[in-house]
């Protein structure tokens, strides 16, 4: 969805001009009833737009009310033609989301049959609408930046980029340091020897929490390319978000340094987003030589653009500048001096469970 002509579901029954007027004369429900010669519980649904306006009613409107005829109908009408495109917008926006993939990876519940009161819900919106609203800068961050080969839907972005928030707003961060994020990379960057996640994993979360950092690794689902995104949950907690979505710790690895270049160059009121369908523009090619000097420093860039393409050589560099070798084969096939299926055996892959 999430259109620039995108119409507000909302709709106002004709129910809410008539209690505008009745509420000006003083006119209660009831006395309302007795006028029109009609059962109050039929008023009262007509109150709620529960009761079409037919010819008959709305000659009768228009001697008590004082309005014509026509205009009622044509009031009545154009809120049963809103519901319509309120539902059809409803629709719409449900079959844009990863449902089954949110009831896999438990974001939502398998029972009830999830729908669109539970998937607002989830969102922790009143409608559509808001929903919207709420995820503007996630559409302007998508049409700016999207590729020509976009396959990714801004509906699933937005269902795991709710599901981050939910998973950072219970993680228990100290507030927002630049200074002791940035000393803390160091150590960070010693993790990248480390081949088991669920080792390396809540090590990573912890140093981060305590500059002010929460670090979600969540799986994406379908429709969603996104590797990584960074944004400012508040003045004094950011949330780093990772997907694995290439399963490989050069990937991995480089796009956490990449995001926290982001955190700490661009300031806090930037929503950042990576993917394969997004393009980069001058702060993501920032954030890609802040993610390639903070893994292989400047004063080994020298011998890392002449390494010899064998494993030997790459195991020995990897070790003397104390980083996984996987992510030396990954930064040499970026820059070109390897080609892609060169040494990819001294990648570390990963899997999801389930």
């Amino acid at each position: 969805m999430m259109k620039s002509d995108f119409h507000p579901d909302w709709a106002s029954p004709p129910g809410d001009t008539i209690a505008d007027i009745l509420r000006e004369r003083n006119v209660s429900p009831e006395q309302f009833a007795a006028e029109l010669r009609r059962p109050s519980e039929e008023v009262q649904s007509l109150l709620r737009g529960q009761v079409t306006i037919t010819l008959e009613l709305a000659r009768q409107l228009e001697q008590t009310l004082g309005a014509t005829f026509q205009f009622w109908m044509s009031r009545d009408y154009q809120y049963r033609e809103d519901l319509e495109r309120r539902e059809q917008a409803a629709t719409q926006w449900l079959s844009e989301l990863p449902i089954q993939d949110m009831i896999r990876f438990g974001w939502l519940p398998s029972k009830p049959t999830p729908n669109l009161s539970s998937c607002l819900k989830f969102f922790d919106v009143p409608n559509v609408s808001a929903w919207s609203e709420r995820y503007a800068q996630l559409q302007q961050v998508m049409s700016y930046r999207t590729s020509p080969t976009f396959s990714t839907k801004p509906a699933a972005v937005a269902a795991w980029l709710r599901q981050g928030e939910v998973e950072a707003n219970a993680v228990d961060c100290k507030e927002w340091n630049a200074d002791t994020f940035q000393h803390s990379l160091s150590e960070i960057r010693k993790l990248t020897r480390e081949k088991d996640p669920d080792r390396f994993l809540p090590a990573l979360k912890n140093l981060c929490a305590e500059c002010g950092v929460a670090v979600v690794s969540l799986r994406a689902p379908n429709g969603c390319r996104a590797s990584g995104a960074t944004r400012f949950l508040s003045l004094t907690k950011a949330i780093l978000m990772l997907s694995f979505r290439h399963l490989s710790d050069d990937h991995f690895w480089f796009t956490f340094f990449h995001e926290a270049g982001h955190l700490l160059l661009h300031g806090k009121r930037r929503f950042f987003l990576e993917g394969d369908d997004l393009t980069t523009d001058g702060d993501e090619k920032e954030a890609d030589v802040f993610a390639a000097s903070t893994l292989v420093p400047p004063e080994y860039r020298d011998e890392f653009l002449t390494l010899r393409p064998n494993h030997k050589t790459v195991i020995r560099f990897a070790m003397h500048v104390g980083i996984s070798p996987g992510i030396v084969v990954g930064q040499l096939q970026y820059l070109g001096h390897l080609k892609y299926n060169q040494l990819n055996r001294l990648k570390r892959r990963y899997t999801w469970e389930g």
